[in-house]
């Protein structure tokens, strides 16, 4: 029998690496992924919501990041049933909802994931994510293998977070650091300290909810920071940001100190 075990789910209930750490995937593109998958990250956000992927295109990326040890994590376009369904026919295990803003969005989210009577997903007999029909439990095992996150990304949302974290079917939350600044008036510095210090809140609510929560940050310290508050899973950057960095580093290696050119080999 084919297995269609969800391992980040299991992650997120306390099993496998701790933490768990991802990147984001900006480039859309499956070769990248699939470079990604094999450089030792536990898991990729392949990001809808902020990158031109449709699902033609999910398919190709979830099918190379199958082929590494890492795992997939979905971020949706948006709350939206069709999409939704879409994606987890493409094959995708675990999705990210974005900008969560109370219970209600919240119960939305995991209903679409979910077949009835738990929720109101369609129902078809082939498609990726059952194998090709070939995973003959599927439906009686979808609704518990597919994980939901809720991303929170506002101080209101992260003020309803023991509501939203109540929501049966919700499996972890994600704070939005980005977007989070943005709505408090920082925009593009997460690092301010009122920022800070509701990151910081919405991991101890989370942990008291009794949720796993997870984050992004820009940078190894940043994210170390995040964990030291007590984030469960965390993303480090993307994978355009650290091309684009380290070709900026090496390229400015190369500027700043010049390559001496050795004399052409007489000819004999």
């Amino acid at each position: 029998m084919i297995d269609i075990e969800n391992r980040f789910k299991r992650w997120l209930q306390g099993a496998g690496p701790k933490p768990p750490l991802g990147t984001w995937l900006m480039a859309a593109a499956p070769a990248t992924a699939e470079a990604m998958g094999y450089t030792g990250f536990d898991f990729l956000v392949v990001d809808m919501e902020h990158v031109p992927i449709e699902v033609s295109d999910l398919t190709h990326i979830l099918r190379a990041i199958g082929c590494t040890p890492a795992d997939a994590v979905v971020r949706m376009a948006w709350n939206d049933q069709v999409l939704v369904k879409r994606v987890l026919d493409a094959g995708a295990q675990t999705i990210m909802v974005p900008f969560v803003q109370n219970a209600e969005e919240a119960r939305q989210a995991v209903a679409f994931a979910k077949y009835p009577p738990q929720g109101v997903r369609g129902v078809a007999a082939v498609h990726r994510g059952s194998r090709f029909g070939r995973a003959s439990d599927y439906l009686k095992r979808a609704n518990d293998e597919i994980a939901v996150i809720v991303q929170l990304e506002t101080p209101e949302a992260i003020e309803r977070l023991p509501e939203i974290a109540a929501v049966p079917g919700v499996d972890a939350l994600f704070v939005g650091p980005g977007d989070l600044s943005a709505a408090m008036g920082h925009i593009g510095n997460i690092a301010h300290p009122e920022v800070q210090a509701l990151i910081e809140k919405a991991a101890q609510d989370s942990h008291r909810a009794g949720k796993p929560v997870g984050i992004v940050g820009p940078n190894p310290e940043m994210v170390r920071r995040f964990i030291g508050y007590g984030y469960d899973f965390a993303a480090i950057a993307s994978d355009i940001a650290m091309m684009a960095g380290r070709a900026t580093d090496w390229l400015g290696a190369l500027r700043d100190q010049p390559v001496q050119q050795t004399a052409p080999a007489a000819a004999y």
